[in-house]
């Protein structure tokens, strides 16, 4: 069987099929029992409102028999789709021996760590699990950061998001998170991120990435700046929530010089941008560094089994026993699932995969830019793919609302994707990266379809 054929026999046939405007009326049920019982902070139904009944490989049913293109994938969780049949196999044989052990050894543990070791760069030597989500590998990272140089402080990006727990919600920008919650975790300070199509700086666009590394330089240099020297500078290797902003090799190559040159440690978090995702097992690997400290989750669970680590380099291992925890940190399921779908992955190329389908992808998206005054920007790596929309190309004023409706009905249309960026006027698309290469073209279509009626006022 040749690869795509494969590829297309993991998903559901036929593609989107849509019997009925979603939500039909199964969908309503589940949805309206989810609002009179769950918190009102549920967001995801909202944005896209139906119940769902199966996913197989790159597409969902919802209780209605509809059948979407899932250019989202949880979040990007789902890398390898839904059912995976291979990783599957690995979780139910997993549970017949034994589900949990915190951070006593076993075979299946070995296993995942065996299999990390063999994507990360050899001078990320430690692998650390710690709580089952992203924050909890964000808030490790920087703990060890802290310990480690006895330093208080952190630097990190505009446009972040690095999670909702402590650290890593003081580590995210959008106020719409932070308003309302009280005081954060104090030593925390901004900077702004490389992002080109809405410039920090005033300068050339072609010298934006240079701009913000002089600018984290100065920052550390001066000693009249209002920063101390920190613990590190976090930052992801490429931006998802903030809009899919993906820094230079310059950028990345020169936060890693200055912060090798005052003693900084350099945390790049690829909990949504690693593991195949960019065309790369790691994105920071487009940059041709090593950081010191790396954070991974989503996608490292396989199927979307809660897992998160960090990697870190040999001469930051010491962390006396105990010194940090987390009782979820022995989930045997999610290392089976996890250790498979990485060998998986490898075995089958598929970061190279995301890398060839996400070019092809991004030349069909780009033109959308000449094609529609609502398009200001279309941006892209691997299979991490985003629109930015605006009232106008010339104005470049964001347009929220229309963002909103891209995905609203993409989505009655059977694509689903998300929204995010700055001012939430970004359709990101982060496809499963096994999604059959008709169906990633055919999502595009539906989506410029999408643009096109909205640009022509066919859709309000």
């Amino acid at each position: 069987m040749d690869n795509e054929k494969m590829f297309e026999e993991m998903s559901l046939q036929g593609a989107p099929k849509i019997a009925m405007v979603p939500p039909g009326p199964k969908s309503k049920e589940i949805l309206e029992y989810q609002a009179a019982n769950e918190s009102s902070a549920v967001s995801y139904s909202k944005g896209m409102p139906m119940a769902v009944a199966r996913g197989k490989g790159a597409t969902l049913e919802d209780a209605d028999g509809n059948i979407y293109i899932d250019m989202f994938s949880g979040a990007g969780v789902m890398a390898l789709g839904h059912g995976h049949p291979e990783v599957l196999k690995a979780a139910h044989e997993q549970i017949d021996k034994v589900t949990h052990t915190l951070d006593i050894p076993t075979e299946t543990r070995v296993k995942m760590v065996q299999a990390l070791r063999s994507v990360l760069p050899k001078e990320l030597t430690r692998v650390f699990f710690g709580g089952p989500t992203g924050s909890d590998a964000v808030e490790q990272a920087i703990k060890l950061a802290k310990y480690n140089t006895g330093r208080n402080g952190i630097i990190a990006f505009e446009g972040a998001y690095h999670g909702m727990t402590g650290v890593s919600l003081a580590l995210t920008t959008d106020s719409s998170h932070r308003d309302g919650v009280g005081q954060l975790v104090p030593g925390i300070q901004f900077i702004p991120y490389p992002y080109a199509y809405r410039n920090p700086f005033g300068c050339p666009d072609d010298k934006v990435d240079e701009q913000a590394a002089n600018y984290l330089e100065r920052v550390l240099e001066d000693s009249h700046s209002g920063f101390s020297l920190p613990a590190a500078v976090i930052l992801e290797s490429v931006q998802g929530e903030g809009g899919t902003i993906i820094p230079s090799k310059r950028f990345m190559q020169r936060v890693r010089e200055i912060t090798k040159k005052h003693g900084v440690l350099m945390i790049c978090d690829e909990i949504q941008a690693g593991l195949g995702r960019t065309g790369k097992m790691f994105a920071f690997e487009h940059g041709e560094i090593v950081p010191d400290i790396i954070t991974m989750s989503k996608a490292l669970g396989g199927i979307g089994f809660p897992i998160s680590a960090i990697a870190y380099r040999e001469e930051l291992n010491t962390w006396p026993t105990g010194k940090t925890i987390g009782t979820f940190r022995g989930n045997m399921i999610a290392f089976a699932a996890g250790a498979t779908a990485l060998n998986w992955m490898t075995e089958h190329k598929i970061p190279e995969r995301a890398a060839t389908l996400g070019e092809k992808a991004y030349k069909k998206m780009k033109s959308m830019e000449d094609k529609y005054d609502i398009v200001g920007e279309v941006r892209g790596i691997g299979l991490m793919l985003a629109i930015e929309m605006v009232e106008d190309s010339a104005s470049r004023k964001p347009a929220a609302a229309l963002a909103k409706k891209v995905r609203k009905y993409a989505h009655q249309r059977g694509v689903m994707i998300e929204v995010g960026g700055h001012h939430n006027n970004v359709a990101r698309l982060l496809p499963p990266l096994v999604i059959p290469e008709n169906y990633l073209m055919k999502g595009i279509d539906i989506i410029e379809g999408v643009i096109a009626d909205l640009q022509s006022g066919k859709l309000d």
